[in-house]
């Protein structure tokens, strides 16, 4: 993959900068170049090939030297990282260790990072759902945040446009709270979870249970196919990287479709410092990189920056981007940025075992589970709590092998494992409330190793969020129940805030430049040539998980950039 645009002339200079390659970092990229603008894209990380730069993605079990497992040593130097479940032996070139990019710690908080061409988009969980007007209109119904300067409307036809080209697999449920998308063939159930879907749609009318929404290809088109994807193998390693393309990365994807229009360079290896303020011209007109490898400082320039840097790092570089005209971070008029943070609350979850169904037991194995969206506070405040959460599901048989006897009996034994009962489980993925007292700002004496200060994360759980994770366990316990399930436990692992990956906020979308950083086209208020359109833009969090919107947004920001550069807005 070339890194330079011999035709951009000065060399430094470009019609557009991308900060980040990961999911909307990739979209922007593809988006801009689309539009035949030089786009520079900068990542601090190393370059990550599809195909070539996945390691480890065709190893057996047995080719792993500790059998995928972390080592003591690995352990014990990464307490945070290693929490992650998704941080293996198979997988660990793709994570930040712990000592690659210290913060500071006000609050416990885990921040799970993957610095690397196609950030997190070679490790991301693959669930895609749109958000509805529930969602979008939330704030402006309960109280709890500044109003979304978009509805459902104005974000509906590139909820289409990005899902015919990633490929999302699913069913069109028909549901108000969760509105169907461009559909490839969904996965399919197993007979629990279809007992346990029928049992709640016959006691509850008003909740539901539905295959997830997921970012795999299961029948490809031939736009999967000109992107030189294939279907997904359902391997169920995805997190290694995916040699088939099966399911959508920023590797597989939007960036290789950028790069062969000829107008994108790609620079790894690029740490940025801050964006360039130029008070004579009232605009952004570059971006301080340093360069991992050497050390050295360099500037790059262009009309328009994309920030997509991943929602806290996008924190980060704002507020490290001073100027006389902005003082405290650029664009900080409002004195919010960095504030208002949020994420989702997995703490909770629930099993149990089923012992009915014995006759019959799953075949293979599958990259998505069922899903059950938000019902609580839906159509009424009907809690103790604003807001809700959606919840997971999934059902299984595990099977057991009689380790007794010696030889030849022992032998058989092994070969011939019995099956166990059904086992069913669910995790809660709940709304937290941005509130300003869940914050990042820069730490005023520490220093990451390139000379940049530290972050500094003071974010954390709040009465709300202890009352949803009971509210979860009681109504999960309930309708677990009702579908007949035995042995129910719960769980509340009081895991930190960062390990659900989702956090989001700080530069938050909004009407009013006194109260927010962006407006309705992810546009700062205060600077018109920058934009956000990764997790730091989101106003609140809802229940879904923000991939698909963030990559919506882009593209929709991107849109309006490109005009508004013709006609000289910007």
């Amino acid at each position: 993959m070339s890194y330079f645009n011999i035709d951009a002339t000065p060399p430094n200079s470009f019609d557009a900068i991308v900060i980040g390659s990961g999911i909307s970092g990739g979209w922007a990229a593809k988006e801009l170049t689309g539009k035949g603008l030089k786009t520079l894209v900068l990542e601090r990380g190393r370059d990550v090939q599809h195909v070539t730069d996945y390691p480890t993605t065709m190893k057996q079990p047995w080719e792993f030297e500790h059998r995928g497992q972390l080592t003591r040593e690995v352990r014990e130097a990464n307490p945070i990282i290693s929490k992650c479940y998704a941080f293996y032996e198979g997988t660990e070139q793709f994570f930040v260790k712990d000592a690659e990019h210290p913060y500071v710690q006000e609050k416990p908080f885990d921040w799970i990072r993957g610095y690397q061409v196609g950030g997190k988009s070679l490790m991301w969980a693959r669930q895609t759902q749109r958000w509805s007007d529930f969602d979008f209109e939330g704030p402006a119904r309960d109280g709890f945040a500044v109003d979304w300067p978009i509805r459902y409307a104005d974000l509906a036809p590139w909820y289409s446009y990005v899902e015919k080209f990633a490929g999302i697999s699913g069913n069109k449920d028909g549901l108000a709270s969760l509105p169907d998308g461009e559909f490839l063939p969904p996965h399919e159930w197993n007979c629990v979870e279809k007992h346990f879907r029928q049992k709640i749609a016959g006691k509850y009318p008003d909740r539901h249970v539905i295959m997830g929404r997921a970012a795999h290809i299961t029948q490809p088109k031939p736009i999967h196919l000109e992107q030189g994807r294939a279907q997904c193998q359902h391997r169920t390693i995805c997190e290694r990287g995916c040699p088939y393309g099966g399911y959508f990365s920023s590797n597989s994807s939007t960036l290789p479709w950028a790069m062969r229009t000829g107008k994108m360079t790609l620079r790894p290896h690029s740490v940025v410092h801050s964006i360039i303020y130029d008070e004579g011209k009232k605009r952004a007109v570059g971006v301080r990189v340093i360069d991992a490898q050497t050390r050295q400082m360099q500037e790059f320039y262009a009309r328009i920056i994309f920030l997509n840097a991943a929602a806290l790092n996008s924190n980060l570089i704002l507020l490290n981007s001073t100027s006389n005209r902005f003082p405290n971070g650029l664009g900080n008029d409002s004195g919010v940025l960095g504030k208002y943070v949020a994420f989702h609350n997995y703490r909770a979850g629930v099993s149990a075992e089923f012992d009915g169904m014995l006759d019959s037991t799953t075949d293979g194995r599958r990259p998505n589970s069922p899903y059950i969206p938000r019902f609580r506070n839906l159509l009424k405040q009907e809690t103790g709590f604003l807001r809700g959460y959606a919840a997971g599901f999934s059902a299984g048989r595990n099977s057991r092998a009689d380790q007794s006897g010696l030889g030849a009996d022992l032998k058989q034994n092994l070969l011939n494992p019995k099956l166990g009962g059904w086992y069913v489980g669910s995790h809660m993925m709940g709304e937290t409330i941005p509130k300003e007292t869940n914050y990042v700002a820069l730490d005023s004496a520490l220093k990451d190793p390139f000379g940049i200060p530290q972050l500094k994360i003071a974010i954390a759980y709040d009465d709300n969020d202890e009352k949803m994770v009971k509210d979860y366990q009681e109504q999960m316990s309930e309708m677990f129940t009702e579908a007949g399930f035995k042995n129910i436990r719960l769980r509340d692992d009081h895991r930190n805030p960062g390990l659900d990956i989702h956090e989001m906020g700080g530069v938050r979308m909004g009407r009013d430049p006194k109260t927010s950083m962006l407006n309705k086209w992810n546009q700062l208020h205060a600077c018109k040539n920058v934009f956000v359109t990764d997790g730091a833009c989101m106003t609140s969090t809802s229940t879904q998980n923000p991939s698909l919107t963030y990559m919506a947004m882009t593209a929709r920001s991107v849109d309006y950039a490109e005009k508004a550069m013709k006609k000289g807005e910007v």
